[in-house]
């Protein structure tokens, strides 16, 4: 793992210019994660190549049998998804966890006879801390959970983006529905670590730098309902300066920005934040996150009883359990991997 101390660079007409003489590996690590933040517009790039192959070109069967397929295969990210093994171990991941760095820390062990729900906090920007360590194996997540197959849920719209649903299906990705998380913690062979975000998109608006974490989850019961219909455990998982590693323009809740936010997110499914963090060879401003360690710790799991209609009682029972077991982890670690006077406000 790279070291966390940095060497400054100079200010030129504001700008702090990053050193001439930085490390190749550290200039690898900026690569990576310039390389994972721009996918998505990678993927549009080639789909206007598609575009222009099948409008122009003699290749013109080629971007018409993506389109068979892609229409064939809308619902794979329901069903599973189709990781790539060798994508999840590229060298790449190495060098974005290292980037920050993102430090993994197991608390309990894992049977990999059952099936699990990883319930991750806070979102963040972009929920970097669990997309290194359980996207991935840049943090050895096969070494850590032995015998656990993990997929990651994330909006619908996400596999309607045609190429980049390819990509996201390949590290391990699925929707977040209903019908896609019964699917896999109902799987019958066992050995499955569905990773969710309940806080879900308007918690990416909260995503602020200091010592207080918001997190959505006082009315948010969805997942433990589906975890108990399953009769599997939830887990608990708290992503330590999450939010340090962007910048957000101020958007406290009831001011026009926060209105409009809001009802962008409900009207289309993402929040439109927007961040300020820092450019590839200057330090001041950009899109890439700044260098801040993330530490993502796993409690331990909170068991349930499979109930096809459970009542409101037990859901709330259930609910209220895993809030209290969040909470002590959160407080358990914070003053070891944060700040030991930051707090949790639940929301």
């Amino acid at each position: 793992m790279s070291s966390t101390k940095t060497s400054r660079g100079k200010k030129v007409l504001g700008v702090e210019v990053a050193p001439l003489h930085v490390p190749w590996e550290r200039r690898m690590e900026t690569l990576a994660v310039t390389f994972w933040a721009n996918t998505l517009s990678l993927s549009l790039i080639l789909l206007l190549v598609l575009v222009y192959l099948y409008l122009y070109t003699r290749l013109w069967p080629v971007p018409l049998m993506y389109a068979v397929y892609y229409i064939l295969d809308r619902k794979t990210c329901f069903r599973g998804g189709r990781r790539q093994d060798w994508v999840r171990k590229l060298s790449l991941w190495k060098r974005y966890n290292n980037y920050f760095p993102i430090t993994f820390v197991k608390t309990a062990e894992l049977d990999p006879s059952r099936n699990y729900l990883v319930c991750s906090h806070p979102h963040g920007v972009i929920c970097n801390g669990m997309f290194g360590c359980f996207g991935t194996e840049g943090r050895d997540f096969s070494k850590v959970f032995p015998g656990l197959t993990h997929h990651i849920l994330t909006l619908d719209s996400v596999f309607m983006y045609p190429l980049y649903r390819e990509w996201v299906l390949s590290y391990g990705g699925c929707s977040a529905s209903r019908e896609s998380m019964n699917y896999l913690l109902s799987r019958p062979e066992r050995g499955h670590l569905s990773v969710l975000v309940p806080g879900g998109a308007p918690e990416s608006l909260e995503s602020h730098p200091g010592p207080d974490t918001r997190v959505h989850l006082k009315n948010k019961k969805g997942f433990v309902k589906v975890a108990i219909q399953n009769g599997v455990p939830i887990v608990p998982s708290f992503s330590f300066q999450e939010n340090e590693i962007y910048d957000q323009m101020a958007n406290p809740p009831g001011s026009k920005f926060r209105k409009f936010q809001d009802f962008f997110q409900k009207t289309i499914g993402f929040a439109p934040v927007v961040v300020f963090g820092r450019g590839i060879l200057q330090y001041t401003f950009g899109m890439l996150p700044h260098r801040k360690p993330i530490t993502v710790v796993v409690g331990a799991p909170i068991e349930t009883e499979k109930t096809a209609k459970p009542s409101q009682e037990y859901i709330d029972k259930i609910h209220k359990q895993y809030v209290d077991a969040l909470t002590a982890l959160f407080h358990k670690y914070k003053g070891k991997y944060a700040g030991k006077d930051d707090t949790l406000t639940l929301v």
